[in-house]
Protein backbone atom coordinates (compact mmCIF):
# COMPACT_ATOMS: atom_id res chain seq x y z
CA UNK A 1 0.00 0.00 0.00
CA UNK A 2 0.95 2.99 -0.47
CA UNK A 3 0.05 6.52 1.03
CA UNK A 4 1.79 8.87 -0.32
CA UNK A 5 -0.39 11.93 -2.35
CA UNK A 6 0.94 12.22 -6.25
CA UNK A 7 2.67 15.37 -6.75
CA UNK A 8 -0.48 16.69 -9.14
CA UNK A 9 -3.09 17.03 -6.18
CA UNK A 10 -0.11 18.79 -4.12
CA UNK A 11 -0.39 20.96 -7.40
CA UNK A 12 -3.92 21.10 -7.27
CA UNK A 13 -4.09 22.10 -3.79
CA UNK A 14 -1.83 25.02 -4.01
CA UNK A 15 -3.40 26.32 -6.77
CA UNK A 16 -7.13 26.00 -4.94
CA UNK A 17 -5.76 27.44 -1.94
CA UNK A 18 -4.48 31.05 -3.79
CA UNK A 19 -7.46 31.56 -5.43
CA UNK A 20 -9.56 30.95 -2.07
CA UNK A 21 -6.90 33.41 -0.80
CA UNK A 22 -9.00 36.47 -2.65
CA UNK A 23 -11.99 35.31 -0.47
CA UNK A 24 -11.54 35.60 2.79
CA UNK A 25 -14.27 35.45 5.72
CA UNK A 26 -15.14 39.34 5.27
CA UNK A 27 -16.01 38.20 1.93
CA UNK A 28 -18.29 35.21 3.25
CA UNK A 29 -19.49 37.56 6.52
CA UNK A 30 -20.71 39.80 3.81
CA UNK A 31 -22.61 37.50 1.73
CA UNK A 32 -25.03 36.53 4.93
CA UNK A 33 -27.78 36.00 5.05
CA UNK A 34 -28.56 35.05 1.97
CA UNK A 35 -26.81 36.59 -1.25
CA UNK A 36 -24.95 33.75 -3.75
CA UNK A 37 -21.27 33.91 -3.54
CA UNK A 38 -21.60 34.83 -7.26
CA UNK A 39 -17.93 36.26 -7.85
CA UNK A 40 -16.73 33.01 -5.64
CA UNK A 41 -18.33 30.15 -8.42
CA UNK A 42 -17.33 32.25 -11.53
CA UNK A 43 -13.61 32.80 -9.85
CA UNK A 44 -13.69 28.50 -9.36
CA UNK A 45 -15.13 28.40 -12.89
CA UNK A 46 -12.60 30.63 -14.68
CA UNK A 47 -10.08 28.32 -13.28
CA UNK A 48 -11.44 25.50 -14.50
CA UNK A 49 -11.97 24.05 -11.11
CA UNK A 50 -16.06 23.10 -11.45
CA UNK A 51 -14.87 20.90 -14.90
CA UNK A 52 -12.22 19.05 -13.28
CA UNK A 53 -14.27 15.42 -13.47
CA UNK A 54 -15.59 16.86 -17.55
CA UNK A 55 -12.96 14.92 -20.00
CA UNK A 56 -10.25 16.67 -21.70
CA UNK A 57 -12.24 15.85 -25.41
CA UNK A 58 -14.99 17.95 -23.73
CA UNK A 59 -12.56 21.06 -22.41
CA UNK A 60 -12.73 20.00 -19.07
CA UNK A 61 -9.58 18.37 -17.07
CA UNK A 62 -9.99 14.89 -16.97
CA UNK A 63 -9.21 14.72 -13.22
CA UNK A 64 -10.35 11.39 -11.18
CA UNK A 65 -12.77 12.00 -8.93
CA UNK A 66 -10.03 11.71 -5.69
CA UNK A 67 -8.50 15.12 -7.05
CA UNK A 68 -11.78 16.65 -7.49
CA UNK A 69 -12.36 16.06 -3.79
CA UNK A 70 -8.75 17.33 -3.08
CA UNK A 71 -10.22 20.66 -5.07
CA UNK A 72 -13.30 20.80 -2.67
CA UNK A 73 -11.21 19.09 0.60
CA UNK A 74 -9.29 22.59 0.08
CA UNK A 75 -11.54 25.17 -0.67
CA UNK A 76 -13.53 24.17 2.56
CA UNK A 77 -10.38 24.07 4.47
CA UNK A 78 -9.55 27.95 3.59
CA UNK A 79 -12.58 29.16 5.14
CA UNK A 80 -14.61 28.98 1.96
CA UNK A 81 -18.01 27.23 1.31
CA UNK A 82 -17.58 24.80 -1.35
CA UNK A 83 -21.73 24.05 -1.06
CA UNK A 84 -21.84 27.23 -3.34
CA UNK A 85 -20.96 24.76 -6.22
CA UNK A 86 -20.13 21.63 -5.48
CA UNK A 87 -23.27 19.96 -7.06
CA UNK A 88 -21.53 20.64 -10.77
CA UNK A 89 -18.69 17.72 -9.77
CA UNK A 90 -21.25 15.26 -8.48
CA UNK A 91 -24.05 15.58 -11.11
CA UNK A 92 -21.12 14.91 -13.55
CA UNK A 93 -21.56 11.05 -12.41
CA UNK A 94 -24.85 10.42 -14.12
CA UNK A 95 -24.33 12.47 -17.26
CA UNK A 96 -20.56 10.95 -17.69
CA UNK A 97 -21.36 7.04 -17.39
CA UNK A 98 -24.86 7.36 -18.88
CA UNK A 99 -25.63 10.07 -21.21
CA UNK A 100 -25.60 9.87 -24.80
CA UNK A 101 -22.93 10.85 -27.42
CA UNK A 102 -24.80 13.88 -28.35
CA UNK A 103 -25.71 15.11 -24.84
CA UNK A 104 -22.61 15.08 -23.85
CA UNK A 105 -21.12 16.96 -26.71
CA UNK A 106 -24.10 19.26 -26.76
CA UNK A 107 -23.52 20.38 -22.97
CA UNK A 108 -20.44 19.28 -21.47
CA UNK A 109 -17.99 21.49 -23.12
CA UNK A 110 -20.55 24.36 -22.55
CA UNK A 111 -20.52 23.21 -18.75
CA UNK A 112 -16.85 23.21 -18.87
CA UNK A 113 -15.93 26.70 -20.68
CA UNK A 114 -19.03 28.28 -17.95
CA UNK A 115 -21.77 28.96 -20.66
CA UNK A 116 -23.80 26.65 -18.73
CA UNK A 117 -24.30 26.44 -15.02
CA UNK A 118 -25.41 22.65 -13.78
CA UNK A 119 -25.80 22.87 -9.89
CA UNK A 120 -29.62 21.41 -9.52
CA UNK A 121 -30.21 17.75 -9.00
CA UNK A 122 -33.76 17.33 -8.33
CA UNK A 123 -34.18 14.17 -6.14
CA UNK A 124 -35.85 14.71 -3.05
CA UNK A 125 -39.57 15.32 -2.29
CA UNK A 126 -41.77 16.44 0.09
CA UNK A 127 -43.75 13.03 1.03
CA UNK A 128 -40.74 11.14 0.03
CA UNK A 129 -37.68 12.30 1.50
CA UNK A 130 -34.89 9.71 1.75
CA UNK A 131 -37.37 7.05 0.07
CA UNK A 132 -36.26 7.74 -3.12
CA UNK A 133 -38.20 5.02 -4.68
CA UNK A 134 -41.56 6.35 -3.35
CA UNK A 135 -41.35 10.07 -5.35
CA UNK A 136 -44.54 10.89 -7.47
CA UNK A 137 -43.43 13.33 -9.73
CA UNK A 138 -44.29 11.86 -13.08
CA UNK A 139 -42.64 12.65 -16.29
CA UNK A 140 -45.79 10.96 -18.99
CA UNK A 141 -44.81 10.11 -22.17
CA UNK A 142 -46.22 11.82 -24.57
CA UNK A 143 -46.03 12.67 -28.63
CA UNK A 144 -42.68 14.50 -29.25
CA UNK A 145 -41.21 13.86 -25.93
CA UNK A 146 -42.54 14.05 -21.88
CA UNK A 147 -44.41 16.29 -19.60
CA UNK A 148 -43.86 16.24 -16.11
CA UNK A 149 -46.21 17.22 -13.00
CA UNK A 150 -45.14 17.29 -9.28
CA UNK A 151 -42.50 18.85 -6.60
CA UNK A 152 -39.50 18.51 -5.89
CA UNK A 153 -37.80 20.15 -2.09
CA UNK A 154 -34.37 20.60 -0.94
CA UNK A 155 -33.26 21.79 -4.85
CA UNK A 156 -30.05 23.40 -3.93
CA UNK A 157 -28.90 26.01 -6.34
CA UNK A 158 -32.00 25.69 -8.70
CA UNK A 159 -31.89 29.49 -8.80
CA UNK A 160 -28.60 29.73 -9.76
CA UNK A 161 -28.53 27.04 -12.67
CA UNK A 162 -29.35 27.09 -16.07
CA UNK A 163 -29.69 22.85 -16.15
CA UNK A 164 -31.33 20.52 -13.39
CA UNK A 165 -30.63 16.83 -13.24
CA UNK A 166 -34.08 15.43 -12.39
CA UNK A 167 -35.28 12.08 -11.34
CA UNK A 168 -39.07 10.89 -12.37
CA UNK A 169 -41.49 8.45 -12.38
CA UNK A 170 -42.27 7.12 -16.12
CA UNK A 171 -43.90 4.29 -14.58
CA UNK A 172 -46.29 4.31 -11.56
CA UNK A 173 -45.26 2.67 -8.36
CA UNK A 174 -47.46 0.37 -8.67
CA UNK A 175 -46.60 -0.78 -12.00
CA UNK A 176 -43.64 -1.89 -11.43
CA UNK A 177 -42.40 -5.02 -9.97
CA UNK A 178 -39.40 -3.59 -7.86
CA UNK A 179 -40.15 -0.89 -6.02
CA UNK A 180 -36.50 0.85 -8.01
CA UNK A 181 -37.93 -0.05 -11.65
CA UNK A 182 -39.99 2.77 -13.55
CA UNK A 183 -37.60 5.73 -12.53
CA UNK A 184 -35.88 7.82 -15.20
CA UNK A 185 -33.52 10.83 -15.44
CA UNK A 186 -33.77 14.15 -17.38
CA UNK A 187 -31.70 16.59 -18.47
CA UNK A 188 -33.92 19.87 -18.08
CA UNK A 189 -33.03 23.53 -19.16
CA UNK A 190 -34.17 26.34 -16.72
CA UNK A 191 -34.36 28.64 -18.77
CA UNK A 192 -37.40 30.47 -19.80
CA UNK A 193 -39.71 27.84 -18.75
CA UNK A 194 -42.44 30.34 -17.24
CA UNK A 195 -45.42 28.75 -16.47
CA UNK A 196 -44.83 25.69 -16.33
CA UNK A 197 -41.60 25.02 -13.49
CA UNK A 198 -41.92 27.59 -10.32
CA UNK A 199 -38.63 27.65 -8.27
CA UNK A 200 -39.15 28.98 -4.87
CA UNK A 201 -36.49 29.53 -2.18
CA UNK A 202 -36.57 28.16 1.19
CA UNK A 203 -34.98 30.26 3.99
CA UNK A 204 -32.71 28.04 6.20
CA UNK A 205 -30.14 28.58 8.86
CA UNK A 206 -27.19 28.48 6.44
CA UNK A 207 -26.57 30.48 3.40
CA UNK A 208 -27.45 27.27 0.81
CA UNK A 209 -29.63 28.92 -1.49
CA UNK A 210 -31.82 25.89 -1.77
CA UNK A 211 -35.37 25.72 -2.79
CA UNK A 212 -38.05 23.92 -3.31
CA UNK A 213 -39.59 23.27 -7.38
CA UNK A 214 -42.52 22.89 -8.85
CA UNK A 215 -43.72 20.99 -12.51
CA UNK A 216 -46.59 22.14 -13.82
CA UNK A 217 -47.17 20.27 -17.45
CA UNK A 218 -43.57 21.05 -17.98
CA UNK A 219 -42.70 19.40 -21.69
CA UNK A 220 -39.20 18.04 -22.48
CA UNK A 221 -38.30 16.74 -25.74
CA UNK A 222 -37.37 13.35 -26.12
CA UNK A 223 -33.55 14.10 -25.82
CA UNK A 224 -33.89 15.08 -22.66
CA UNK A 225 -33.88 11.16 -21.00
CA UNK A 226 -30.40 10.44 -19.59
CA UNK A 227 -29.51 6.63 -20.39
CA UNK A 228 -32.75 4.00 -20.12
CA UNK A 229 -36.22 4.90 -19.47
CA UNK A 230 -37.13 3.07 -16.27
CA UNK A 231 -33.22 2.21 -14.94
CA UNK A 232 -32.85 6.60 -13.46
CA UNK A 233 -32.26 4.78 -9.78
CA UNK A 234 -29.66 2.80 -10.97
CA UNK A 235 -28.00 5.88 -13.04
CA UNK A 236 -27.96 8.46 -10.38
CA UNK A 237 -25.92 6.14 -7.94
CA UNK A 238 -23.60 7.03 -10.10
CA UNK A 239 -23.74 11.06 -9.19
CA UNK A 240 -24.69 9.60 -5.70
CA UNK A 241 -21.76 7.64 -4.82
CA UNK A 242 -19.48 10.78 -6.16
CA UNK A 243 -21.69 13.08 -4.16
CA UNK A 244 -20.65 11.42 -1.18
CA UNK A 245 -17.16 10.96 -1.52
CA UNK A 246 -16.95 14.75 -2.56
CA UNK A 247 -18.98 15.70 0.61
CA UNK A 248 -16.88 13.55 2.86
CA UNK A 249 -13.71 15.53 1.40
CA UNK A 250 -15.52 18.59 1.76
CA UNK A 251 -16.46 17.74 5.52
CA UNK A 252 -12.24 16.85 6.28
CA UNK A 253 -11.78 20.33 4.67
CA UNK A 254 -13.75 21.95 7.49
CA UNK A 255 -12.24 19.81 10.01
CA UNK A 256 -8.75 20.78 8.80
CA UNK A 257 -10.47 24.87 9.29
CA UNK A 258 -11.52 23.96 12.59
CA UNK A 259 -8.22 22.24 14.31
CA UNK A 260 -5.89 24.82 12.41
CA UNK A 261 -8.03 27.55 13.84
CA UNK A 262 -8.42 26.12 17.49
CA UNK A 263 -4.61 25.22 17.73
CA UNK A 264 -3.54 28.53 16.41
CA UNK A 265 -5.88 30.32 19.02
CA UNK A 266 -5.24 27.93 21.49
CA UNK A 267 -1.29 29.12 22.14
CA UNK A 268 -1.96 32.27 21.77
CA UNK A 269 -4.68 32.76 24.59
CA UNK A 270 -3.27 33.28 27.87
CA UNK A 271 -5.57 32.63 30.87
CA UNK A 272 -3.92 32.49 34.26
CA UNK A 273 -0.75 33.08 32.96
CA UNK A 274 -0.47 30.39 30.20
CA UNK A 275 -1.51 29.56 26.79
CA UNK A 276 -4.93 27.56 27.14
CA UNK A 277 -3.54 24.90 25.02
CA UNK A 278 -1.43 23.68 27.60
CA UNK A 279 -4.48 22.68 29.43
CA UNK A 280 -6.10 18.90 28.85
CA UNK A 281 -9.33 20.49 29.23
CA UNK A 282 -8.87 22.02 25.74
CA UNK A 283 -5.79 19.78 23.65
CA UNK A 284 -7.97 16.66 24.27
CA UNK A 285 -10.91 17.65 22.43
CA UNK A 286 -9.19 19.29 19.65
CA UNK A 287 -6.24 15.80 19.46
CA UNK A 288 -9.28 13.39 19.58
CA UNK A 289 -10.89 15.69 16.37
CA UNK A 290 -7.96 15.47 14.68
CA UNK A 291 -7.19 11.75 14.64
CA UNK A 292 -10.95 11.99 13.86
CA UNK A 293 -10.49 13.43 10.42
CA UNK A 294 -7.31 11.78 9.87
CA UNK A 295 -9.38 7.94 10.11
CA UNK A 296 -12.33 9.23 7.88
CA UNK A 297 -9.77 10.78 5.37
CA UNK A 298 -8.65 7.67 4.45
CA UNK A 299 -12.21 6.08 4.07
CA UNK A 300 -12.62 8.50 1.49
CA UNK A 301 -9.69 7.77 -0.52
CA UNK A 302 -10.80 4.13 0.00
CA UNK A 303 -13.66 5.04 -1.57
CA UNK A 304 -12.52 7.25 -4.22
CA UNK A 305 -10.25 4.63 -5.54
CA UNK A 306 -13.08 2.24 -6.00
CA UNK A 307 -15.02 4.38 -7.73
CA UNK A 308 -12.39 5.45 -9.89
CA UNK A 309 -11.50 1.81 -10.73
CA UNK A 310 -15.65 0.82 -11.51
CA UNK A 311 -15.67 -1.55 -8.38
CA UNK A 312 -19.36 -0.97 -6.21
CA UNK A 313 -18.41 1.72 -4.14
CA UNK A 314 -21.75 2.34 -2.25
CA UNK A 315 -20.46 0.95 1.26
CA UNK A 316 -17.60 3.02 1.33
CA UNK A 317 -18.66 5.89 -0.23
CA UNK A 318 -21.49 6.23 2.52
CA UNK A 319 -19.15 5.40 4.99
CA UNK A 320 -16.58 8.08 4.12
CA UNK A 321 -19.82 10.64 4.07
CA UNK A 322 -20.32 9.58 7.78
CA UNK A 323 -17.32 9.33 9.19
CA UNK A 324 -16.19 12.49 7.69
CA UNK A 325 -19.41 14.48 8.78
CA UNK A 326 -19.34 12.94 11.73
CA UNK A 327 -15.22 14.04 12.49
CA UNK A 328 -16.08 17.72 11.23
CA UNK A 329 -19.07 18.01 13.60
CA UNK A 330 -16.49 17.10 16.47
CA UNK A 331 -14.32 19.11 15.08
CA UNK A 332 -16.73 22.14 15.12
CA UNK A 333 -17.37 21.47 18.89
CA UNK A 334 -13.79 21.72 19.62
CA UNK A 335 -12.75 24.80 18.03
CA UNK A 336 -16.46 26.53 19.59
CA UNK A 337 -14.82 25.41 22.83
CA UNK A 338 -11.52 26.09 22.46
CA UNK A 339 -12.67 29.72 21.23
CA UNK A 340 -14.91 30.35 24.44
CA UNK A 341 -17.61 33.59 23.76
CA UNK A 342 -15.35 34.10 20.87
CA UNK A 343 -16.20 30.94 19.17
CA UNK A 344 -19.78 33.23 18.94
CA UNK A 345 -18.58 36.27 17.47
CA UNK A 346 -18.96 36.56 13.37
CA UNK A 347 -15.26 37.98 13.34
CA UNK A 348 -13.39 34.69 14.10
CA UNK A 349 -15.61 32.52 11.51
CA UNK A 350 -16.14 29.77 13.68
CA UNK A 351 -19.69 30.08 14.04
CA UNK A 352 -20.15 30.75 10.31
CA UNK A 353 -18.64 27.53 9.64
CA UNK A 354 -19.92 26.05 12.41
CA UNK A 355 -23.22 26.31 10.82
CA UNK A 356 -22.14 25.12 7.35
CA UNK A 357 -20.55 22.09 8.64
CA UNK A 358 -23.52 20.44 10.70
CA UNK A 359 -25.26 20.40 7.66
CA UNK A 360 -23.44 17.16 6.23
CA UNK A 361 -24.64 14.79 9.29
CA UNK A 362 -28.41 15.38 7.73
CA UNK A 363 -27.47 15.70 3.79
CA UNK A 364 -27.31 14.79 1.43
CA UNK A 365 -28.18 11.42 3.14
CA UNK A 366 -28.93 11.61 7.42
CA UNK A 367 -26.57 9.98 8.94
CA UNK A 368 -28.87 7.36 10.21
CA UNK A 369 -30.10 6.45 6.95
CA UNK A 370 -26.14 5.21 6.49
CA UNK A 371 -26.20 3.50 9.81
CA UNK A 372 -29.27 1.57 8.75
CA UNK A 373 -27.35 0.90 5.32
CA UNK A 374 -24.39 -0.59 6.53
CA UNK A 375 -26.44 -2.93 9.13
CA UNK A 376 -28.53 -4.18 6.34
CA UNK A 377 -26.21 -4.48 2.97
CA UNK A 378 -22.81 -4.63 4.72
CA UNK A 379 -23.45 -6.31 7.84
CA UNK A 380 -26.85 -8.61 6.57
CA UNK A 381 -28.46 -7.43 9.55
CA UNK A 382 -32.36 -7.22 9.25
CA UNK A 383 -34.36 -4.59 7.35
CA UNK A 384 -35.61 -1.94 9.25
CA UNK A 385 -37.04 0.27 6.71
Amino acid sequence: MDFSEPGEIADIRAAVRALCADFPGEYWRGLEPDRHPTEFVQALTDHGWLAALIPEEFGGSGLELGAASAILEEVCASGCNAGACHAQMYTMGTILRHGSAAQKAAYLPRIAGGELRLQAFAVTEPDAGSDTTAIKTRARKVDGGYVVDGQKIWTSRAEHSDLMVLLARTTPAEEVEKRTDGLSVFLVDLRDRGSELTIKPIKTMINHATTEVFFDGLELPPESLIGTEGQGFRQILDGMNAERVLIAAECIGDGRFFIDRATAYAGEREVFGRPIGANQGVQFPLASAHMAIEAANLMRWKAAWLYESGEPAGAEANMAKFLASEASWQAANAALDTHGGFGFAAEYDIERKFRETRLYKTAPINNNLIQAFVGQHVLGMPRSY
